[in-house]
């Protein structure tokens, strides 16, 4: 029982249906839970222009395992974001594209990816909670 997933319930009535992320038991919570972790963020900013093959998103996505990657993808798959286009070949060939769902929520993970990047100096420069290595000169 410990394992046990909280159900998300949508209201019979759709005049009752008010999404909201702050309520537990919303099913805006799960999907913000899916797409808000940093793999999910990453592979759908990593999908940004072209189908990548696992291979590909593992070079891109520096620091992913496969077994992470791999799951990841299932469920960004599941929740419609991201397709797996199997070639059916052999030796296989798989390729992973953004939905339209996915092309849109990648607007705004890009959008916030460019802000941290933009101003990763000010946000870390006498940061004592962010250790950085050094370059010795």
């Amino acid at each position: 029982m410990k394992n046990m997933k909280k159900m998300h319930k949508l209201p019979q009535e759709i005049s009752q249906k008010n999404p909201d992320v702050f309520r537990e038991k919303c099913p805006t919570r799960h999907l913000l839970n899916k797409v808000s972790g940093k793999w999910s963020m990453l592979i759908v900013d990593a999908l940004h222009n072209k189908s990548l093959r696992n291979g590909e998103l593992m070079r891109t996505v520096e620091g992913i395992s496969q077994k992470m990657l791999t799951q990841t993808l299932r469920e960004l798959e599941e929740i419609q974001l991201v397709k797996r286009h199997d070639m059916q070949t052999v030796p296989p060939h798989v390729e992973y594209g953004l939905t339209a769902l996915g092309k849109s929520l990648r607007e705004k993970i890009c959008a916030m990816d460019r802000w941290i990047e933009e101003n990763m100096l000010e946000l870390i420069s006498n940061n004592p909670s962010i250790q950085l290595k050094r370059n010795k000169t």
